[in-house]
């Protein structure tokens, strides 16, 4: 399949296409949250390719092998998922999302809806009234944000990580502990979160439903980060959706179960060529 790092315009990313050369009909644009990168979606690319779809999953900057660029807001990164698209020139993505990257993409998505055919959402927020989690309230305060960046190191991450998903092998780590790499990338993370204000999206109110595009939304029902409710949510808020609730998953779902999560978006994928 061939899913190795690429870069265009200082974004690095990973594409993987469908075998013997076929002509993809679908392209996948995927986003991943924090503190995670494009490897998140390696076996979700592998399954999407072998039916057909074009995948391209960005290492948002400062995650990955992205370098970061600052402010690391919120809003500045919706504007590099632009940014990447016009690079890229894709039109018409079934964009996938998880975590963050469903805060930074939904928000692109509603801004330039031309862009997206249609929707995977996967444990994430869109919620003008969303409540931050208690280590994300810890980032958004200054000082204990700063102190806790700076003290994580990798074998930190991986016991707080394996708390939430056991199974994650030492390549998983390897590369999420690239947000934590340097000085700039720890910034980012802070200029994230200390952005993440939910009444932002209060202007954004029925603009999923406006978008009138099939969605999936994909959710581990062991998520402590953002609680299944929100599937609900979000499967009440977009008319005709479908709704996946994975009851043995938490919210690194595709870590928790791979197979199942890469079936799961491919057999959606696959239905939109027709």
């Amino acid at each position: 399949m061939g899913f190795e790092p690429k870069t265009i315009d200082g974004i690095s990313y990973r594409e993987a296409l469908p075998p013997d050369g076929r002509v993809p009909t679908v392209t996948a644009l995927a986003l991943h949250g924090y503190p995670t990168s494009s490897y998140l979606w390696r076996n979700v690319a592998a399954e999407a390719a072998g039916v057909g779809v074009r995948f391209v999953a960005p290492d948002l900057p400062g995650f990955g092998d992205t370098p970061a660029d600052l402010p690391g807001t919120w809003e500045h990164q919706v504007e590099n998922v632009e940014r990447f698209r016009r690079a890229l020139e894709l039109e018409g993505v079934a964009l996938a999302v998880h975590d963050w990257g469903g805060l930074i993409g939904l928000r692109w998505a509603c801004d330039n809806p031309g862009a997206v055919s249609a929707l995977v959402i996967t444990d994430s927020g869109f919620f003008p009234d969303g409540k931050w989690h208690g280590m994300a309230r810890t980032l958004r305060t200054e000082g204990e944000g700063e102190q806790f960046v700076e003290n994580v190191d990798r074998e930190l991450l991986g016991a707080a990580m394996r708390q939430i998903t056991p199974g994650l092998t030492d390549d998983v780590l390897d590369e999420f502990f690239k947000a934590f790499a340097d000085a700039d990338r720890r910034r980012s993370q802070l200029d994230l979160y200390r952005s993440g204000d939910f009444p932002k999206l209060e202007p954004y109110r029925g603009k999923l439903a406006a978008l009138g595009v099939p969605t999936l939304i994909l959710w581990g029902a062991r998520d402590e980060f953002a609680p299944v409710a929100g599937a609900y949510r979000f499967s009440k808020e977009i008319p005709g959706s479908r709704l996946v609730v994975l009851e043995d998953a938490g919210h690194y779902l595709m870590e928790d179960e791979p197979e199942r999560v890469a079936t799961e978006i491919a057999t959606f994928l696959a239905e939109l060529r027709g």
